[in-house]
């Protein structure tokens, strides 16, 4: 049974930024909760083909890439979904274009959500100064570092940043996100 409407995302695209190493579930349910939604996912990487995902320390699916994260923008998209796994988020963060791909989300004032691991590149585009954000624990001191209020909690929601922890965590995290979306642009999500 669908436990999203049906229509709630209607006309929203969502971008999922990712590459090797992202974790499974962290990608495909926020994904599915999505197009569940009646919205419309997109998978941007760093090259066309396919990513490797992983499921905890095992080899998980591959999946297809959509768009090239260097010939994206945020103007194509009213959204943006970061998930975890420990190799994709570090990729990532060593790309220029993937740091300016999520930076424009929040300039734009435009849903963002990371999760697990995700987080890392919230860092990296120095959008998390004085937002309150939650992750996996071993990026919390990054995230304090960089000026973030670090919570234990399974969903923090802060005007349009959604974050959350750990797999276990994704029931909340992918009914959050969905909301921001259908909710659209956030005053306070600038960088």
């Amino acid at each position: 049974m669908n436990k999203y409407h049906a229509d709630q995302l209607k006309g929203k695209k969502v971008a999922v930024l990712a590459t090797d190493g992202f974790e499974q579930d962290e990608l495909t349910q926020p994904r599915d909760a999505v197009i569940d939604s009646g919205g419309e996912a997109f998978v941007v990487s760093l090259e066309m083909g396919e990513i490797q995902g992983k499921h905890h320390d095992q080899l998980g699916d591959k999946i297809p890439v959509d768009r090239i994260v260097s010939e994206s923008s945020a103007d194509e998209f009213d959204a943006l979904i970061l998930p975890g796994g420990l190799k994709n988020p570090d990729t990532l963060r060593q790309d220029a274009d993937a740091v300016r791909f999520v930076t424009e989300f929040f300039k734009q004032h435009k849903p963002v959500a990371a999760i697990c691991h995700g987080p890392w590149l919230l860092v990296e585009a120095d959008v998390v100064e004085g937002r309150k954000v939650t992750s996996y624990p071993s990026v919390r001191t990054d995230l304090i570092n960089a000026g973030a209020n670090w919570v234990d909690e399974e969903c923090v929601c802060d005007e349009g940043l959604v974050t959350s922890r750990t797999p276990a965590d994704l029931n909340a995290f992918c009914a959050k996100l969905v909301e921001e979306i259908a909710e659209g642009k956030h005053a306070g999500q600038t960088a």
